[in-house]
């Protein structure tokens, strides 16, 4: 029998460990930032073209390589971080394994320019699909700039499995974020098709999340520093009342290395417990310091996961701290350090005679003295004393007169019945449900459901029939974004207008609203926009949907009338009678039932027990 196992040659394993090293554009950037940082750079810049497929370019001023390491460093497994096994518990750099360049020069075109500060000439060296082109002299500046050229141009499969421009680009966004947030005594620069997204320069911790998510975070966060001598924690937290129904902004770094840890993650939601609903999420940027000897970074390809040697220790730690900061910022007092604290007195009142209040008084009074007082009755009062016992004529145990129409017939596709004007006999309970009878069964209607239905299919029509009509408003709204939500927004432009959003941007992370949609009469701009990008993103999590869909789902989720809310009975009657007139009335735009129906043999079962 012939022998049937062989090695593989060289350019076919380091395409196969580039699969679990770079899996997207994102990955070779993070993998670039993360060496220049160990470089020791203090300003480090990052142009990428076309969402980082076209290319990827990063370039720092650290030390620089000799030659021979400019060289050495594209071989797999060749590091200058660990000899031996033992430095594994000794790491305090980012990248130590040696596979990054070697994986990304496997399935990219790269070109690499380096130069020492001791050197006169610096070192050019090009790679093509992991085959070495040419090394030689060139003349650059001190430090290393790598350009990844046509990322997965030699494995036409891989490239295929990449999203579209806008979901690559947020993706690298996501790892720019998650290196300059903890390095925020480096220059981090980046652009993007040559339009600048960030300008990051060196700055204290609370000064960069401001820059990186919004100039308003710190009247959100509250600070936390705790040092044991397990770990030392340090960051912010979001306030109870800031949390969103996404997952986003929770960021964990251990010895400044971004983490992901479900573990740690229930500690921080632990400590929020009765402070948040059980369906919102906080917010926190928090930072720990352990002793490298007590974790094992080294059980993940990407890095991104940690072991601890004692980690309930930590757990309980983090979540005692993470409590009583809380604590702290709940009972304690709102102060500004940044305004005299003294009493405000007139300057002009110094020559000025300071005379007493004059009280003032009926000298006629007497509260022994009776008084003919009647009060007068308005029309109004009047007429309801006389109609008195006509007020709960709609509750009248009749179903004959509440509904000449069955439920079934209203939905199951009677056109002309949809389109005829009915009165329905209606009444609202718990502020929540409204209450009406169909052909001697009763309907319990859940008004926050329904209304979502009604606009959502609204709103869904606005692409297929005409735009809906945008009112131009008084004074503009400005809105701050973060950088990814800004992206967001301009990849959706099109498709706000279709449903009567006028929206243009204003400078760098910022739009103007210059009109909102006619049908919905006055709100609050800045929070329906920022919740309508986060509905649609919670949205992408779920599931892969239509953009105009996603969209109209997001607006009807922020826009429809919410449990709590009276109703008048007009209100009521045209929220029943719009249901009935949709397409799918018995679900909601996520599947969740709107009603429920108690047949008339159901009930008279129930009493007959």
């Amino acid at each position: 029998m012939s022998n049937i196992i062989s090695l593989l040659p060289e350019h076919v394993a380091n395409q196969i460990a580039a699969g679990e090293v770079v899996q997207r554009p994102a990955s070779v950037v993070k993998e670039l930032l993360e060496n220049a940082i160990d470089a020791g750079a203090t300003q480090i810049k990052l142009i990428v073209k076309d969402a980082g497929k076209t290319q990827i370019q990063v370039i720092d001023n650290g030390s620089g390589m000799s030659p021979f390491d400019a060289r050495m460093c594209f071989e797999r497994h060749a590091t200058s971080k660990i000899k031996s096994a033992d430095d594994l518990f000794t790491l305090h750099t980012k990248g130590f394994r040696g596979e990054a360049l070697a994986s990304i020069a496997a399935v990219a075109q790269v070109e690499l320019r380096t130069k020492q500060n001791s050197d006169t000439v610096g070192q050019l060296i090009e790679i093509e699909g992991g085959k070495f082109v040419q090394q030689s002299e060139c003349q650059c500046a001190d430090g290393t700039s790598f350009s990844i050229k046509n990322l997965f141009y030699n494995i036409p499969a891989r490239r295929n499995f990449l999203k579209e421009d806008k979901t690559e680009l947020q993706h690298i966004i996501d790892e720019f974020e998650r290196v300059a947030l903890p390095h925020y005594n480096i220059h981090f620069i980046m652009y993007s098709n040559n339009n600048e997204i960030y300008n990051l320069p060196p700055s204290g911790l609370i000064k960069r999340i401001m820059s990186l998510f919004s100039s308003t975070m710190n009247q959100k966060l509250v600070p936390i520093e705790q040092t044991t001598d397990v770990v030392k924690i340090t960051g912010y937290v979001g306030k109870p009342e800031t949390t969103k129904k996404k997952r986003g902004d929770q960021y964990f770094f251990v010895n400044n290395r971004f983490i992901k840890s479900p573990y740690l993650n229930h500690a921080v939601y632990e400590a929020y417990r009765e402070l948040i609903a059980h369906d919102s999420h906080p917010a926190w940027y928090l930072f720990l310091e352990v002793d490298t000897k007590n974790i094992d970074i080294n059980i993940h390809p990407t890095k991104t996961e940690i072991k601890f040697i004692d980690d309930k220790t930590i757990y309980a730690l983090l979540h005692s701290s993470v409590k009583r900061a809380l604590g702290k910022a709940n009972v304690g007092p709102s102060l500004d350090f940044d305004s005299e604290m003294s009493f405000n007195i007139d300057a002009n009142t110094s020559n000025r005679i300071i005379e007493p209040p004059k009280i003032q008084y009926n000298t006629d009074y007497n509260p022994f003295k009776s008084q003919n007082y009647k009060p007068v009755e308005t029309e109004l009062e009047k007429s309801n004393k006389k109609n008195w016992e006509t007020l709960y004529d709609g509750f009248k145990n009749n179903p004959e007169e509440l509904m000449d129409v069955p439920l079934e017939n209203q939905i199951e596709g009677q056109g002309e019945l949809r389109n005829e004007t009915i009165t329905y006999k209606v009444f609202q309970i718990s502020g929540k449900y409204i209450v009406t009878a169909f052909n001697n069964d009763i309907v319990l209607v859940d008004q926050q459901r329904a209304h979502e239905r009604i606009l959502y299919e609204h709103f869904l029509s606005s692409k297929e029939q005409k735009p809906i009509s945008t009112q131009r408003v008084l004074f503009p709204v400005h809105i701050e974004l973060s950088t990814n939500d800004f992206v967001l927004m301009q990849n959706l432009g099109a498709e706000f207008k279709l449903l009567g959003f006028e929206i243009e941007p204003f400078g760098k992370n910022n739009i103007v609203v210059n009109g909102t949609p006619a049908e919905l009469g006055e709100f609050n701009a800045q929070q329906m926009i920022e919740g309508v990008l986060e509905n649609y993103k919670l949205n992408l999590l779920d599931k892969k949907m239509d953009i105009h869909d996603n969209l109209c789902r997001a607006l009807a989720k922020n826009t429809c009338i919410k449990y709590g809310k009276d109703l008048v009975e007009a209100e009521m009657q045209m929220i029943i009678s719009h249901l009935l007139n949709c397409s799918d009335p018995l679900y909601s735009p996520n599947g969740k039932p709107v009603m429920m129906e108690v047949s008339q043999e159901e009930t008279e079962k129930f009493f007959k027990r």
